[in-house]
């Protein structure tokens, strides 16, 4: 495929870490619902921006995949299909969280769309391994599957979108966390 091969590396990337993000929205949504701590609320709100944003380049880029291999932009194929429903679960997620419901009626909406939410995130991974699809199952050994070669370039390409992945997390976090903060501070005066 030449130079569009290179896409894969971006693109498959930021699908798992997209997947991780999907899985931290999960984990903190259950237990901000378990304990009701804040943390677990903006770990959730930071992991599923970043979500959403890698899950958007991911089908921007499947796209450009896709014309260069399939000769079209999209095809309601199992994978892609479920990932955009992914992706608008999770931009739904996005638009419950910046609406002007109750605090805590709200952080817990939001809690329950992120537990639910992630039941797509597997069907998106399976989806290619046990649907008719014409969206490569890579790590098949049947198939044709990965060439050797190619591990290297991908465990790279991965780790390097890992570490931006966390830094993304962490200072989101540390904003959503310095937001909620200043938010008490000024309910705390109007209330005086």
């Amino acid at each position: 495929m030449g130079v569009v091969q290179k896409i894969f590396y971006i693109h498959l990337p930021l699908a798992w870490w997209g997947f991780v993000s999907f899985f931290l929205v999960f984990a903190a949504s259950c237990a901000y619902l378990w304990q009701k701590r804040e943390k677990f609320d903006i770990v959730a709100q930071a992991a599923a921006e970043i979500g959403v944003l890698f899950t958007t380049l991911v089908l921007a880029t499947g796209m450009l995949w896709a014309r260069a291999s399939w000769n079209t932009w999209w095809t309601w194929d199992p994978r892609l299909s479920t990932a955009l429903v992914l992706w608008f679960i999770y931009a739904g997620y996005l638009v419950l969280r910046g609406t002007d419901a109750g605090g805590e009626k709200r952080k817990t909406l939001s809690a329950v769309l992120g537990v639910v939410g992630f039941l797509d995130v597997p069907l998106v991974f399976l989806s290619a391994r046990f649907m008719r699809s014409i969206h490569p199952a890579v790590f098949a050994s049947r198939e044709g599957g990965l060439p050797p070669e190619m591990w290297v370039a991908v465990l790279v390409s991965l780790a390097a979108w890992g570490l931006l992945f966390g830094a993304l997390l962490l200072a989101r976090f540390e904003q959503l966390r310095s937001r909620s903060r200043i938010d008490a501070l000024i309910a705390r005066r109007a209330y005086r």
